[in-house]
């Protein structure tokens, strides 16, 4: 028997598949967002337990998070991203005390408890300026593929200043600095430190340590260093960043299951 998490995000769909004890992770799996989200799911799923010779039958719970959790039909439950973010990094990287997630619209800065549980979290939902799609936007007007930012960064010597809070007039700030000849990968680096600026804002001065990053942004080469730079810390990128929301949706399906099941006789 296994359990399934299905983190359905903004950008993009991730499920894992998890052994019942909550331990092993059976398979994981990314695909990008949809208009049915539920039928989504549901094709990553029998897609994911035939790759691993399983049937739906073998799925004893399934728990959903992210925007769209409550869309997703084939879930037994749905619960919020804040707790199954803390629920994945508790298995991930325990040690963990502030996570930093960034995802496709909206940021999050969570502190965690030396048990793993959330203590408190602060999210950016309302503007795309320190989000992922900020990076998005760049990458689409400079023309170039989102793994290419990281190079494009590296080679900055003097990085712009992107003032707007807004991604929309930011855009525009772009257009603009590029019709004055600022250099493509100067704005990069400007776009990567203002975002890493805005997570510094939220986090204020109670930051302990160590400091997780997790989210699609976290693939983003590049913004790793800007939030180093912008906190004056170190910052760990999770193993497999985009899929710690999905674990932990994944480990609160095998609790239930274990609630669910009848003791041995």
């Amino acid at each position: 028997m296994i359990c399934a998490g299905i983190d359905s995000g903004s950008r993009t769909l991730k499920v894992v598949l998890l052994e019942a004890d909550g331990q092993a992770i059976v398979a994981s799996g990314v695909v990008d967002q949809g208009v049915d989200q539920d039928a989504l799911a549901v094709e990553l799923l029998e897609k994911l337990l035939a790759q691993s010779g399983l049937r739906r039958g073998d799925v004893g719970a399934v728990i959903a998070t992210g925007y769209g959790r409550k869309l997703i039909r084939i879930a037994d439950a749905a619960v919020t991203e804040v707790t199954c973010q803390g629920w994945g990094v508790r298995r991930r990287v325990p040690e963990a005390r502030t996570v930093i997630d960034i995802g496709g619209q909206d940021s999050k800065l969570l502190r965690l408890r030396p048990d793993g549980s959330v203590a408190d979290f602060v999210m950016n939902d309302r503007c795309a300026a320190g989000t992922g799609r900020f990076l998005e936007v760049l990458a689409t007007r400079l023309a170039v593929k989102l793994a290419c930012l990281g190079t494009l960064a590296d080679r900055s010597r003097r990085p712009a200043t992107i003032s707007n809070m807004c991604v929309v007039f930011a855009e525009t700030e772009i257009i603009g600095l590029l019709a004055s000849g600022v250099a493509p990968e100067d704005i990069v680096a400007g776009v990567q430190a203002s975002i890493a600026t805005r997570v510094a804002a939220m986090a204020g001065r109670n930051l302990p340590g160590p400091v997780l990053f997790t989210g699609g942004v976290a693939l983003v080469p590049g913004m790793n260093a800007a939030l180093e730079s912008a906190l004056d810390r170190p910052v760990i990128v999770a193993p497999q960043p985009q899929l710690t929301c999905a674990l932990g949706a994944a480990i609160l399906a095998a609790e239930r299951l274990k609630r669910l099941r009848p003791p041995p006789s």
